[in-house]
Protein backbone atom coordinates (compact mmCIF):
# COMPACT_ATOMS: atom_id res chain seq x y z
CA UNK A 1 0.00 0.00 0.00
CA UNK A 2 1.50 3.43 -1.03
CA UNK A 3 0.70 6.09 1.61
CA UNK A 4 1.49 9.19 0.87
CA UNK A 5 3.27 11.31 3.33
CA UNK A 6 2.42 15.15 3.76
CA UNK A 7 5.56 17.54 3.30
CA UNK A 8 6.89 19.14 6.37
CA UNK A 9 5.51 22.69 6.54
CA UNK A 10 7.13 24.90 9.16
CA UNK A 11 4.63 27.02 10.71
CA UNK A 12 5.77 30.56 12.43
CA UNK A 13 2.96 32.35 14.58
CA UNK A 14 2.31 35.45 12.94
CA UNK A 15 4.22 38.57 14.15
CA UNK A 16 2.86 40.98 15.31
CA UNK A 17 2.29 44.57 13.57
CA UNK A 18 3.67 47.42 16.17
CA UNK A 19 1.56 49.93 17.29
CA UNK A 20 -1.23 48.21 17.73
CA UNK A 21 -1.34 49.39 21.44
CA UNK A 22 -2.03 53.03 20.15
CA UNK A 23 -4.89 51.86 17.83
CA UNK A 24 -6.17 50.32 21.01
CA UNK A 25 -5.69 53.73 22.87
CA UNK A 26 -7.40 55.87 20.40
CA UNK A 27 -10.69 53.80 20.64
CA UNK A 28 -10.93 53.89 24.10
CA UNK A 29 -10.42 57.88 23.33
CA UNK A 30 -12.98 58.05 20.49
CA UNK A 31 -15.53 55.78 22.41
CA UNK A 32 -15.15 58.01 25.87
CA UNK A 33 -15.54 61.19 23.90
CA UNK A 34 -18.80 59.47 22.20
CA UNK A 35 -19.98 58.24 25.47
CA UNK A 36 -19.20 61.74 27.20
CA UNK A 37 -20.36 64.14 24.80
CA UNK A 38 -24.29 62.14 24.07
CA UNK A 39 -24.13 61.98 27.95
CA UNK A 40 -23.90 65.15 28.03
CA UNK A 41 -26.31 66.27 25.57
CA UNK A 42 -23.74 69.23 23.92
CA UNK A 43 -25.33 70.52 20.84
CA UNK A 44 -21.67 70.65 19.07
CA UNK A 45 -22.11 66.84 18.99
CA UNK A 46 -25.06 65.64 16.54
CA UNK A 47 -25.92 62.54 16.12
CA UNK A 48 -23.82 62.30 12.79
CA UNK A 49 -20.36 63.59 15.22
CA UNK A 50 -21.60 60.63 17.37
CA UNK A 51 -21.60 58.14 14.57
CA UNK A 52 -18.47 58.99 13.38
CA UNK A 53 -16.93 58.80 17.00
CA UNK A 54 -18.45 55.37 17.14
CA UNK A 55 -17.31 54.03 13.88
CA UNK A 56 -13.99 55.33 14.53
CA UNK A 57 -13.64 53.93 18.06
CA UNK A 58 -14.67 50.50 16.66
CA UNK A 59 -12.19 50.49 13.64
CA UNK A 60 -9.51 51.07 15.99
CA UNK A 61 -10.82 48.40 18.01
CA UNK A 62 -10.53 46.06 14.72
CA UNK A 63 -7.00 47.22 14.12
CA UNK A 64 -5.72 46.88 17.37
CA UNK A 65 -7.04 43.22 17.41
CA UNK A 66 -5.91 42.40 13.81
CA UNK A 67 -2.13 44.13 14.37
CA UNK A 68 -1.46 42.10 18.01
CA UNK A 69 -2.26 38.96 15.46
CA UNK A 70 -0.31 40.26 12.34
CA UNK A 71 -2.85 40.91 10.05
CA UNK A 72 -4.95 43.57 8.07
CA UNK A 73 -8.13 43.96 6.96
CA UNK A 74 -8.44 44.44 2.84
CA UNK A 75 -10.39 48.16 3.86
CA UNK A 76 -12.01 49.70 6.48
CA UNK A 77 -15.58 49.72 5.79
CA UNK A 78 -17.36 48.06 8.28
CA UNK A 79 -17.85 45.16 5.35
CA UNK A 80 -14.17 44.91 5.34
CA UNK A 81 -13.49 44.90 9.02
CA UNK A 82 -16.08 42.28 9.94
CA UNK A 83 -14.83 40.01 7.10
CA UNK A 84 -11.07 40.16 8.58
CA UNK A 85 -12.32 39.37 11.63
CA UNK A 86 -14.43 36.60 10.78
CA UNK A 87 -10.91 35.16 8.48
CA UNK A 88 -8.95 35.93 11.86
CA UNK A 89 -11.16 35.13 14.58
CA UNK A 90 -13.86 32.50 13.56
CA UNK A 91 -16.65 32.80 15.46
CA UNK A 92 -15.66 35.35 17.52
CA UNK A 93 -18.05 37.94 15.50
CA UNK A 94 -21.27 35.83 15.48
CA UNK A 95 -23.27 38.02 17.66
CA UNK A 96 -21.48 41.25 16.55
CA UNK A 97 -21.37 40.46 13.06
CA UNK A 98 -25.15 41.90 11.72
CA UNK A 99 -24.87 44.92 14.05
CA UNK A 100 -21.80 46.33 13.11
CA UNK A 101 -22.61 45.54 8.87
CA UNK A 102 -25.36 47.81 9.47
CA UNK A 103 -23.55 50.57 10.67
CA UNK A 104 -22.33 50.97 6.85
CA UNK A 105 -25.73 52.27 6.03
CA UNK A 106 -25.14 55.53 7.60
CA UNK A 107 -22.62 56.34 5.36
CA UNK A 108 -21.55 54.65 1.76
CA UNK A 109 -18.75 57.18 0.86
CA UNK A 110 -16.30 54.40 -1.04
CA UNK A 111 -17.85 55.36 -4.52
CA UNK A 112 -18.37 58.21 -5.87
CA UNK A 113 -21.07 57.46 -7.81
CA UNK A 114 -22.97 56.38 -5.68
CA UNK A 115 -22.54 58.49 -2.23
CA UNK A 116 -24.53 58.91 -0.36
CA UNK A 117 -24.94 59.82 3.31
CA UNK A 118 -28.00 59.23 6.19
CA UNK A 119 -27.34 60.20 9.49
CA UNK A 120 -28.37 58.54 12.42
CA UNK A 121 -30.78 59.83 14.73
CA UNK A 122 -29.94 60.88 18.44
CA UNK A 123 -32.10 58.04 19.59
CA UNK A 124 -29.75 55.14 17.71
CA UNK A 125 -26.54 56.71 18.95
CA UNK A 126 -27.05 54.57 22.44
CA UNK A 127 -27.63 51.06 20.83
CA UNK A 128 -23.98 52.32 18.71
CA UNK A 129 -22.57 53.06 22.00
CA UNK A 130 -23.48 49.55 23.43
CA UNK A 131 -22.69 47.84 20.25
CA UNK A 132 -18.62 49.72 20.26
CA UNK A 133 -18.28 48.60 24.26
CA UNK A 134 -19.03 44.85 23.38
CA UNK A 135 -16.62 44.78 20.74
CA UNK A 136 -13.95 46.72 22.82
CA UNK A 137 -15.14 43.80 25.96
CA UNK A 138 -14.40 40.84 22.94
CA UNK A 139 -11.04 42.30 21.84
CA UNK A 140 -9.79 42.87 25.82
CA UNK A 141 -11.50 39.30 26.70
CA UNK A 142 -10.09 37.43 23.91
CA UNK A 143 -8.09 38.60 21.33
CA UNK A 144 -5.35 40.84 22.84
Amino acid sequence: MNQSKMPQVDLQPMQEIAGWEEFFQDGEAYLKTAAGAHKRRKEIFTAEILYNLVAMAIEKFVMAALMRHGAMPYNHTMVDLVEAMEQNFPDAMKELREPLLELDKYQEICDLDTYTIKPPTMGEIPSMLGLAEQLKSLVVRELL
